[in-house]
């Protein structure tokens, strides 16, 4: 299944989240190859997702891609909106590394440069915050994005079958709870004939407040339909306060902004919580 045709037959008035690294093998020898320069308008797969979002009039969390900018490759996430245009740009915060005896090595600083800003953005289908794959693995950027008010953090992701079989399932109903939100995850589908060397967990899911599977698949290709319903958030939030409950005397985080960055330190307050539909997971295996 092709990404323009899972793009294509999402509902009118959803949302759609693509895997990380989908327009490409995930091999840190080629990724550089397939670096595209979105700032500048020669991305092809931006470019796609553009044409789709605009046509379907639907937003589109677009997994990631290797963006090539000034030298340097990103890991990076575009949010497109319903006008096809670029409403927001993460680039992956946490580089993951692993070194498994017998196992798995694997360094995505070798070829990736770390982003510098966390990014939230307001859509159609809510407030999301973005972390991509290894972001989910750090609890300080999803309590970032509840602090601003996210109803939905997206987790565009490729966990490997090592830390996928353990930590996978554990880590989205984490983010989840803990911020008494929604979490998304897109993963690229299994593929055992693949020709990179990183072997696929898969299970994408969509996650409630309260930890439950609302929607999940397996590590076969697969499209995953889920409802999420805002209200949900609120109501959860006021049958069990934890933010009322937090012990700001003991311990406490103090996000710091500089116009549109965030950036987290620890030991002050959180700042106040802001007051304050339909997303599909598209799973397929690298091409």
């Amino acid at each position: 299944m092709t990404s323009r045709k899972v793009a294509g037959g999402a509902p009118s008035d959803g949302g759609v989240l693509f895997q990380e690294i989908w327009n490409c093998p995930y091999s840190m020898e080629t990724l550089p190859s397939h670096g595209e320069d979105i700032d500048g308008g020669a991305s092809p797969s931006v470019s796609m997702l553009s044409e789709v979002a605009a046509r379907r009039r639907i937003t589109i969390v677009g997994g990631s891609i290797p963006e090539r900018s000034s030298g340097r490759l990103f890991n990076t996430c575009c949010v497109i909106g319903p006008d096809g245009q670029i409403k927001a740009k993460h680039r992956k915060l946490h580089l993951f590394e692993i070194d498994i005896p017998g196992d798995i090595t694997f360094r995505e600083s070798d070829t990736f440069t770390a982003g510098q800003e966390p990014t939230i953005v307001d859509t159609d289908v809510g407030r999301i915050g973005i972390g991509i794959c290894h972001d989910i693995r750090f609890p300080e950027l999803a309590m970032l994005y509840r602090s601003r008010g996210a109803h939905l953090i997206c987790y565009p992701s490729a966990f490997n079958m090592s830390t996928g079989q353990l930590l996978w399932d554990l880590m989205q109903k984490s983010r989840a709870v803990d911020n008494q939100l929604f979490v998304v995850t897109c993963s690229p589908a299994r593929d055992p004939n693949a020709e990179s060397d990183y072997m696929i967990w898969g299970h994408s899911s969509l996650i409630g407040p309260f930890g439950e599977v609302i929607a999940t698949a397996g590590h076969e290709e697969a499209t995953v339909v889920g409802e999420i319903d805002h209200s949900m958030i609120q109501t959860i939030r006021d049958n069990l306060p934890l933010e009322m409950q937090r012990r700001e005397d003991l311990y406490s985080t103090h996000w710091l902004m500089s116009g549109e960055n965030l950036q987290a330190t620890r030991h002050a307050p959180l700042d106040q919580m802001h007051n304050c539909n339909e997303v599909k997971m598209a799973l397929q295996p690298w091409k």
